[in-house]
């Protein structure tokens, strides 16, 4: 999506998803980006919106961050509510810092609004130090292809509740309207398509979560379809370290990212 859009957007972002709005970012994103972040000195959040993630890993984990956002408004609003973090106007394609200067990056919930995945992936591999750590949050590309839904057909007695699939291979663009009158492009890729990215890139996959639905959000499912949701997973997030001289890929979890930027 191109920044006016997100502009345009701001303030829905703003009411619908920061400041508590949403329990997926406080009871799920939030606490899995700071548990991966631990002992991280220098962070970029890539896509920073208002700042959310930014604040909370600078406040938190008392790291150097730098959040980065196209939409000057998002950032106009990230300053404005402060925290700590310094913010820039920039895209995923062209970080505004150093090579090698980051110990950590977080690209969270930016990359299937991207078209050229591979230039995003590669110039987050310039900015971050060997063994840097890159945190990749995901709507989940299985469960929300496109017309992919959680269907409960009153047809029959009792109503039969499954998840019905899209499409999952193609890659494909398209346009949703996520609330009245508020359209987001989405760009489809199967999970294969970011695990190879990756690798070609120069990361190594060292950790995969795919955590159920938050309390929260369970909290306004339906009685009904609500089991079915319960263990049917919205998030995914991939954790990935830079090569540097020595592989981490078989290490099992992933222990704190330790920075010399502290």
């Amino acid at each position: 999506m191109p920044a006016s859009d997100w502009d345009e957007h701001a303030e829905w972002w703003q009411r619908e998803f920061t400041d508590g709005a949403d329990p997926e970012y406080v009871e799920q994103i939030i606490p899995l980006a700071l548990q991966y972040l631990q002992g991280a000195g220098r962070i970029i959040d890539i896509g920073t919106g208002e700042g959310q993630i930014a604040r909370a890993a600078a406040s938190e984990l008392g790291a150097e961050v730098i959040g980065v956002d196209p939409s000057e408004v998002q950032i106009e609003e990230a300053r404005r509510r402060g925290g700590g973090p310094e913010y820039r106007v920039a895209g995923a394609g062209a970080l505004p810092v150093a090579d090698s200067s980051m110990d950590a990056a977080v690209a969270c919930l930016v990359l299937e609004h991207l078209d050229d995945l591979p230039s995003a992936l590669s110039e987050v591999a310039r900015v971050l130090r060997p063994d840097g750590r890159l945190l990749l949050f995901l709507n989940h590309p299985l469960l929300q292809t496109p017309g992919s839904a959680l269907i409960v057909d009153h047809m029959v007695e009792p109503p039969e509740i499954y998840w019905r699939l899209g499409p999952y291979l193609p890659g494909t663009a398209s346009i949703e309207e996520v609330q009245k009158d508020v359209f987001v492009r989405f760009v489809h890729r199967p999970l294969s398509v970011y695990l190879n990215g990756l690798v070609e890139a120069g990361f190594d996959l060292v950790r995969m979560e795919e955590p159920p639905p938050s309390a929260g959000f369970l909290a306004v499912s339906g009685d009904t379809e609500r089991d079915l949701a319960a263990a049917t997973p919205r998030l995914l997030l991939l954790v990935a370290e830079k090569r540097g001289t020595e592989s981490k890929a078989a290490a099992g979890t992933p222990g704190p990212v330790v920075g010399s930027g502290r």
